[in-house]
């Protein structure tokens, strides 16, 4: 063995002790984000879990202007019951939100909606799903009926269904490759190299209408089933860019939840588990950039000095001054006008005789004859009397809602700016928006938008924003997303 040389050991201590030192108290760890949704408060969940800076060194403030939390994960409550208004449905394979609800220790339930479909095209309907049996049925009696009414979806729309699974299988495959372990994903600065790296980038340049028959999916499917499905989770038709249909085909798979209370609670408990200095009722009317710092200003006349800041809100509709200016492309939300009715709907309106012949889950198809998006049930309190909610693109006027209602005892309207308009092709503004450390978030949109991108993106930023500040080796410094058992027993 060599022998051990006493005399140097001191000098290299020092020297190791005086370089983490350093490195500690010189990095930027001031972070300022605009916005307390899903993607602001995964981020701060992310930079607080992924990162070699020591927590003690990290400062994060989040910024809300309206006085909840959540953003677009809010709830309403319609006669004292708690709905999504916002975003209400996670998929199965969403493993960022499924780790959330995990380790925040909340509970998942089935979303908000039916069984039972009919397709309504403003004078009748062209097509309905069978009615489900009652609860207490056997399990023999539900298997027929689940036999039954696949039959009935092959009859009307043949084998045309099976390539539309495959076909929103592979788009999860893909999208799966965002779960891989970091050391073996790049950290991305734009949006185009994040999709091109897992062979997404193409959908975004054509329309889904495009992208369905060249996978050789029927008209028909296309025209009824998908237009729904499309309708009803983005507010568009299927001439929207492919890869957020796809993303709303995906949204139809059975393997769907919601969280029990409302999914703003993700929001508010990644918040209330990473502690950042939290600011309601407090926008953010500009961000300037002074060399060394951004300073930001608020609607209370309050300045901020921040060392990075993370805009995590559209910017499409938000008045915010940068300076120097910043150039994005120009994006057009889409907003979907939510009613919420607690009351009974009209069968005459439909065409029918009973209440009872109208399905719990009323899509609509393309066409001037109709008014809304669709119409589900999200309660039943007695035979005549329930809970809906109504997607439309604009809002719907008392005149036709006493046409659709024969009763309305409550009702709600919200106006959501939801998501953008989808159009091929579509530009990305990137994630970095300066040469410095003013980042973005919601331009990941452009491609889809949900809650699970919202946490992707976040995801990515943070490793984009950790990377720069310490200017060395993605794999020395990202550390893999902890498990719940091992949040559950660190003292984060």
């Amino acid at each position: 063995m060599a022998p051990f040389h006493s005399h140097l050991f001191l000098p290299l201590l020092l020297l190791l002790l005086f370089s983490l030192s350093s490195l500690s108290t010189s990095l930027p760890t001031s972070v300022c984000v605009i916005g307390s949704g899903i993607g602001g408060s995964s981020l701060s969940f992310f930079l607080q879990n992924q990162t070699a800076i020591p927590t003690s060194h990290l400062s994060i403030r989040v910024f809300e202007r309206r006085g909840r939390i959540g953003g677009r994960t809010a709830s309403v409550n319609l006669s004292g019951d708690l709905f999504n208004a916002g975003a209400s449905i996670i998929h199965g394979k969403n493993l960022h939100a499924v780790r959330f609800t995990e380790l925040l220790g909340l509970d998942r339930v089935e979303p908000d909606g039916a069984d039972w479909l009919g397709i309504w095209d403003g004078s009748g309907f062209v097509f309905k799903t069978l009615k489900p049996p009652p609860d207490d049925s056997s399990a023999i009696w539900k298997w027929l009926y689940g036999v039954a009414d696949a039959l009935l979806l092959v009859k009307r729309y043949g084998l045309s269904l099976s390539t539309m699974q495959r076909f929103v299988k592979d788009l999860l495959d893909k999208f799966m490759l965002f779960y891989m372990e970091p050391e073996k994903r790049p950290v991305f600065k734009t949006v185009e190299e994040m999709l091109k790296w897992n062979g997404l980038y193409g959908l975004t340049q054509i329309t889904l209408e495009e992208v369905l028959i060249g996978a050789d999916l029927s008209s028909r499917l296309i025209s009824e089933l998908v237009t729904v499905i499309t309708r009803i989770n983005y507010g568009q038709s299927v001439a929207m860019s492919g890869l957020a249909g796809a993303v709303a085909l995906a949204g139809s798979n059975a393997d769907l939840w919601t969280v029990k209370g409302g999914n703003w609670l993700l929001a508010k408990g990644l918040l209330e588990l990473t502690k950042p200095t939290l600011h309601l009722h407090e926008g953010i009317e500009s961000i300037s950039d002074k060399g060394d710092h951004y300073l930001l200003t608020s609607d209370k006349g309050k300045e901020y000095e921040c060392d990075v800041t993370v805009v995590a809100t559209p910017l499409d509709e938000v008045n915010i001054t940068f300076v120097p200016p910043v150039s994005i492309p120009y994006r057009r939300m889409q907003h979907t006008y939510t009613t919420f009715i607690r009351g009974l709907l009209n069968p005459k309106y439909f065409g029918l005789s009973s209440i009872e012949d109208i399905p719990d889950l009323v899509g609509t198809i393309e066409t001037p004859n109709v008014s809304f998006s669709s119409v589900s049930i999200l309660k039943q309190y007695g035979e005549r009397d329930f809970a809906y909610k109504i997607f439309s693109r604009s809002e719907l006027d008392d005149t036709l809602l006493d046409q659709l209602f024969s009763v309305r005892r409550d009702t709600i309207r919200i106006d959501w700016p939801a998501y953008p308009h989808y159009k091929a092709p579509e530009k990305f503004a990137p994630f970095l928006l300066d040469e410095r450390h003013l980042y973005y978030i919601n331009t990941f949109e452009s491609a889809a938008s949900c809650i699970e991108t919202s946490a992707v993106a976040a995801e990515n930023v943070a490793r984009l924003i950790i990377s720069r500040l310490l200017q060395s080796s993605t794999e020395q410094n990202i550390k893999p997303l902890p498990t719940s058992q091992e949040i559950l027993h660190s003292d984060l």
